[in-house]
């Protein structure tokens, strides 16, 4: 009467003892996700590598929505032990994580980032609102003639969204919808210019789908071309045609400011002191997400996150500064790092 019992604990226990010595197998820490928080997470992974006690992590750009799928995956050594994220993780990602078996992860946010519309430094200077933003890329607009209906987006240049502006084709290369970015470009650019129109501000409160549906809605007529999840790839594109303008996080900007410029959004420039500052409106910030369950397995993993919060690398005069990284108000780091220093679960 005891014999199922006792084969399925015989199954389950080498189940365990094959995961844990699969685990230790890979004796590097595996690393995916978005491309904004790429040359930051692989700036720490090369300084971490470089103190000799743990191998060099491995970093993929695979987009936010991409690497959280692969990190939400599973437990085990085919599945990541970090995610890069450039908009915080969803409830509905957290839940997905749950089902594969993946229930407790550390969130580490790393500091901030403001999303910017860039150009060639010989193409002509921007200077937009949310509002413009929104008239200039989203799939369907308030129609002039009855402002309160949509009709599918007519305009061909920037001067036809506001007569203010240069008479230049919208040509927009931006992320895909995997990307962080992307998501964040919306929330935070599109859809304040879609509830500047009073009708679409009240359909949030009454049909929030619907709401959405609208103001995330991004044309597919060649205005906005998806330039993939290589932030740089975008950065060489608009160096070799100043018409056109992309969207990227501000680190990408200011690596490259002998090349292209920033466009100022609601009269703010994106600047490091204004994303600090709160003043530039399309800002966000950046996190880590870390497997608990492979801390203690994966060799060097709860280190690696203990170098990611230290003060000389995320700190207000660490190297990632340099690099383009707004850091975190101080009392907000120290949060931070109490969180890593505990352990403590990720609470949406």
């Amino acid at each position: 009467m005891f014999k199922k019992p006792l084969i399925a604990a015989a199954a389950a226990g080498v189940i365990i003892a094959g995961l844990a010595h699969a685990q230790a197998a890979r004796d590097y820490i595996f690393i995916s996700g978005s491309s904004t928080v790429f040359p930051f997470t692989t700036t720490v992974a090369e300084q971490f590598g470089r103190g000799g006690k743990f191998k060099t992590p491995k970093v993929e750009s695979t987009g936010t929505g991409g690497g959280i799928k692969l990190f939400c995956a599973g437990i085990g050594p085919q599945h990541p032990d970090v995610a890069n994220a450039s908009r915080r993780i969803k409830a509905s990602e957290v839940e997905g994580c749950a089902k594969n078996g993946v229930k407790d992860i550390l969130e580490v946010k790393i500091g901030y980032d403001g999303i910017v519309l860039a150009n060639a430094k010989e193409g002509v200077k921007l200077s937009v609102s949310r509002k413009d933003i929104f008239l200039a890329l989203a799939k369907k607009i308030p129609d002039p003639a009855n402002p309160n209906t949509l009709i599918d987006n007519p305009s061909k240049t920037w001067k036809d969204v506001n007569p203010s502006l240069p008479a230049q084709k919208i040509e927009v290369l931006g992320p895909p919808p995997t990307s962080g970015t992307r998501d964040a470009f919306v929330e935070l650019a599109m859809e304040p210019g879609c509830a500047s129109f009073s009708w679409l501000k009240e359909i949030k409160e009454l049909d929030e789908k619907r709401f959405k549906a609208v103001c995330h809605g991004i044309r597919e007529d060649g205005a906005f071309i998806e330039a993939g999840e290589n932030d740089n790839v975008i950065v060489q594109k608009l160096a070799a045609n100043p018409q056109a303008v992309g969207v990227f996080g501000y680190s990408f900007l200011e690596e490259n400011l002998n090349k292209l410029k920033g466009a100022n959004v609601d009269g703010v420039a994106p600047t490091f002191e204004n994303i600090a500052d709160a003043k530039y409106p399309v800002s966000r910030a950046l996190y880590v997400y870390a497997k608990k369950a492979h801390i203690g397995v994966i060799p060097g993993l709860a280190e690696f996150v203990q170098e990611y919060t230290s003060d000389k690398a995320f700190g207000s005069e660490g190297y990632l500064v340099d690099k383009g990284l707004v850091p975190l108000p101080s009392a907000e780091a120290k949060k931070v790092r109490a969180d890593v220093a505990s352990m403590k679960n990720l609470k949406l």
